[in-house]
């Protein structure tokens, strides 16, 4: 398992039991994560990845969308990494 691996399970963990008290002012937006803590909250995926290439240019973060069915995107940052 890789650095990045690692941060998207804990900070996956660490999301979850956020999501109830995001729902009501935050849900759909993405929420950016770095060492299990919501780091920013965006309207656009695209604005989650621009911010967190401009904080992170180790590429070590997460991005999880507000929803009550959570959905892992930390795939996202392997692509981001690629470039």
């Amino acid at each position: 398992m890789t650095t990045l691996d690692t941060e998207v399970d804990r900070n996956l963990f660490a999301f979850l039991p956020k999501i109830p008290e995001l729902l009501d002012q935050h849900a759909g937006a993405y929420a950016l994560l770095r060492d299990q803590k919501i780091i920013s909250l965006h309207q656009r995926l695209s604005e989650a990845l621009a911010s967190a290439d401009a904080k992170f240019s180790d590429g070590i973060y997460s991005i999880q969308r507000v929803t009550d069915k959570p959905v892992e995107l930390g795939f996202f940052s392997y692509a981001d990494n690629q470039r």
